[in-house]
């Protein structure tokens, strides 16, 4: 569960970087934000929900 609130963290870090870069028309940093944002906003999605549906703990 931890990894996937520091997924989430990172998340919306990167969501306000995403947000920050794209009023600079820096569009070199939208990118890499966006695919950030898109990467680890997966990953956390999935994690907590895999807790969810699964219980937690270890693997299948």
């Amino acid at each position: 569960m931890a990894f996937g609130i520091i997924c989430l963290l990172v998340t919306i870090f990167s969501a306000l970087g995403l947000y920050r870069e794209f009023k600079k028309k820096n569009f070199f940093a939208v990118g890499f934000a966006a695919l950030t944002v898109a990467v680890f906003g997966w990953f956390s999605v999935m994690t907590i929900f895999a807790y969810i549906t699964r219980g937690g703990g270890g693997a299948l």
